[in-house]
């Protein structure tokens, strides 16, 4: 059964459910950046999906994109990574980037402590992040 890696629900706030994944913003006020993770049992590596959903989830990562440039402030680069190092779970990072960012121009992993939304910023990058997914 499908269960998302409690790692998530502590760094970042659901947004809903897409045709494959779980859609999360991760919880970095000083970025717009949302977590896909594909609700297949077991899956580590991208190589565990089936072609359709490899399809599904790229189409999906393109949506993300748009909802990371919904969120604000404006995106220079879309950074796209399914990293796994931390944790194991497929997982895919959409981050919106812009010069001049904490962490630009190198990785945003790793780089700083997370900086926590204001409620009512949160309140605001959760409805932009939905909206531009189409939840």
């Amino acid at each position: 059964m499908f269960e998302i890696d409690p790692a998530f629900l502590a760094t970042s706030e659901p947004l809903g459910e897409l045709s494959l994944c779980h859609a999360r913003l991760q919880a970095d006020a000083r970025y717009p950046w949302i977590v896909l993770i594909p609700r297949i049992a077991g899956a580590r590596e991208l190589e565990d999906l089936s072609a359709p959903d490899l399809a599904a989830l790229m189409a999906e990562v393109v949506a993300a994109g748009r909802a990371v440039r919904a969120i604000g402030p404006p995106v220079e680069k879309l950074n796209v990574a399914a990293l796994g190092n931390v944790t194991p779970q497929l997982h895919v990072h959409v981050v919106g980037r812009r010069a001049g960012d904490p962490a630009w121009p190198g990785p945003v992993w790793g780089h700083s402590l997370a900086e926590p939304y204001a409620a009512d910023a949160l309140a605001t990058a959760v409805g932009r992040a939905k909206r531009g997914l189409g939840l």
